[in-house]
């Protein structure tokens, strides 16, 4: 068989069987939401039984009907601190942005240490445009938890939105320095440096990234730049 061919058959083998997966999953969790209907109509309030309601209606992206399940459990738990996150969570994926951003920061009033509602509000409040607002969240989360690469990356990303170059160089390296074998950053960081024209910082970050351990081969498109 001509290799192309074999490859291309290999691919729509492995595209077909992950969508008979996913399908699969599918059928196992609308069997699941059946049960769980079952058992909440057949029962007094119960929490747990709703809160695991809507975790199913998140698996399967029904993403108006969690909002509605969430809504159910704060109408008798006002300060449910999962319902508020997830009903945020989902809200963000109907780009329901100021329900999410409400839903996040209550929580943040009743747990302001909760990093993953502020990360979230801090994506939020980027994608509405309130650049400043979502940079204030990142600051905070740095000072909460300053050993975190992926903060430090993702202030470096708002920063270059915001033309704040040399801020988001030194949050790049700073990610870097916490995880010296993630490409993705040093690309990020590269891709700031040339499109600034600093060629030779550019050659000097990613021989840096070679001797770290990162393969050259991930990085020959960057170097090619360099030419």
């Amino acid at each position: 068989m001509d290799y192309k061919l074999y490859r291309k058959s290999i691919v729509l083998f492995v595209a077909i069987s992950w969508q008979l997966t996913v399908h699969a999953q599918n059928i196992n969790w609308r069997d699941s939401l059946r049960v769980l209907n079952k058992e909440i109509a057949q029962s007094a309030w119960n929490t747990d039984l709703h809160l695991r309601k809507a975790a199913v209606n998140l698996e399967l992206q029904q993403w108006q009907y969690a909002i509605d399940e969430y809504g159910l459990i704060l109408q008798h738990e006002g300060q449910n601190p999962a319902a508020l996150f997830y009903r945020a969570y989902a809200s963000t994926h109907l780009r329901h942005y100021d329900v999410a951003r409400r839903d996040y920061e209550e929580l943040l009033q009743i747990f302001p240490r909760h990093q993953e509602a502020r990360f979230s509000l801090a994506y939020v409040l980027q994608v509405m445009g309130k650049k400043m607002d979502a940079l204030d969240q990142l600051n905070q989360l740095i000072e909460q938890c300053p050993d975190s690469a992926i903060y430090y990356a993702s202030r470096a990303g708002l920063e270059r939105e915001m033309k704040q170059y040399d801020a988001a160089l030194y949050d790049w390296q700073q990610a870097i320095d916490r995880n010296t074998t993630e490409a993705d950053y040093v690309a990020s960081q590269v891709d700031l440096l040339l499109s600034l024209n600093r060629k030779e910082e550019a050659r000097r970050a990613l021989d840096a990234a070679v001797r770290r351990g990162i393969p050259r081969g991930v990085l020959n498109a960057w170097y090619r730049r360099l030419k």
